[in-house]
């Protein structure tokens, strides 16, 4: 945004101010930059099925002890000790390989 503020107000503003003003947003937007690359280089993405740890899923089919349960919309097999029934909302505890380990609530 930076950028285009200079290249802008280089075709407007009179011949000395023009450069002052393109050269000064040019340094301001070089900042901005490298105050965001400083700021999301180290963050770590999160995905996979580590992130549903703490998630409610409603259940598909009977859990007694596998079955599966829906999530945001997608299905995971998934197995619970204590047993649910269909419609029955659990939250994730857990999981192993692909299979998530869910708690009746």
């Amino acid at each position: 945004m930076l950028l285009v503020v200079g290249i802008v107000l280089l075709l407007v503003l009179p011949s000395p101010w023009s450069a002052i003003a393109f050269v000064t947003a040019l340094v301001l937007f070089v900042g901005e930059v490298a105050i965001w690359n400083r700021t999301v280089r180290h963050r770590r993405v999160e995905t996979g099925p580590d992130t549903l740890i703490g998630s409610e899923a409603v259940v598909l089919s009977p859990l007694h002890p596998s079955g599966q349960v829906q999530i945001d919309g997608e299905i995971w097999d998934a197995r619970c000790e204590g047993g649910a029934e269909p419609g029955q909302t659990v939250t994730v505890v857990g999981r192993d390989r692909l299979t998530l380990i869910v708690a009746a609530q």
